[in-house]
């Protein structure tokens, strides 16, 4: 989850607020969660992410 979170703040996502394991990121009215500290992100979680985000599969 670390390379995601890297790779939204390199697209312009700002860090809001984390609760628990959860971290919260926006951009304009974008919001993100993110899962966090884990390694390995299963890749439902992953594609809600990119929906999330708007960025696409190649920008990760």
């Amino acid at each position: 989850s670390s390379h995601i979170i890297k790779i939204l703040v390199r697209n312009g996502f700002i860090f809001v607020s984390q609760k628990g394991s959860h971290c919260k990121y926006t951009k304009n009215k974008l919001i993100v969660i993110v899962p966090h500290p884990k390694k390995e992100i299963p890749i439902g979680t992953f594609s809600s992410i990119d929906r999330q985000s708007g960025l696409t599969k190649n920008d990760f």
